[in-house]
């Protein structure tokens, strides 16, 4: 397993809408998890979908059970691997908040998104797993899932004047500043 190279914005295998994953003990799947664990543990990502590394399959890693410096004023997120993953809405209540992405290096942008989110999946072991989240975890569970669908944040932007480069929204105050590891 190993540390794989990040697809950016451009690339048009972001735009695909991702296959569902059949066998969940397929070596394939066992090695994607890895690479995916590895992957976002070196870009200190806060997810990681499989399409963002080449892989056109329904699987999601979000979460790393610590501190993100690229998110210093998140909470800390479990490390949550998701098969398949179906999302569904708890209310209608949406929030605006910044988002990043490693396949969008360097720009961050304002994106509205459900403020609780309930999901259900299957995990690493084939097993139907579903929770509820609220706020940042809700937020990155559906980031790393609009993947899936061949969506980038930037197709989800409140608008256009909410968008730039993350050192420029950091110095003007609009953007907490990134804390180094």
């Amino acid at each position: 397993m190993a540390v794989k190279e990040i697809l950016r914005m451009g690339n048009p295998q972001l735009r695909q809408v991702s296959k569902v994953v059949d066998d969940v003990s397929a070596e394939l799947i066992i090695s994607l998890i890895k690479d995916l664990q590895d992957t976002v543990k070196a870009h200190q990502g806060a997810g990681l979908a499989a399409p963002q590394i080449g892989i056109p399959l329904r699987v999601v890693l979000f979460g790393g059970g610590g501190p993100n410096p690229r998110y210093p004023e998140a909470p800390s997120i479990p490390q949550t691997l998701l098969i398949n993953p179906v999302l569904t809405p708890i209310d209608s209540d949406l929030e605006d908040g910044w988002e990043g992405c490693l396949s969008v290096p360097g720009l961050r942008g304002k994106v509205s998104r459900w403020s609780r989110i309930h999901y259900r999946a299957l995990n690493e072991d084939g097993l139907e797993i579903e929770h509820c989240l609220e706020g940042f975890p809700a937020r990155v569970i559906q980031h790393e899932c609009d993947h899936l669908d061949g969506v980038l944040f930037t197709d989800r932007l409140v608008d256009s004047a909410s968008f730039g480069f993350t050192g420029e929204l950091e110095a003007a105050g609009v953007v907490p500043m990134k804390t180094d590891k």
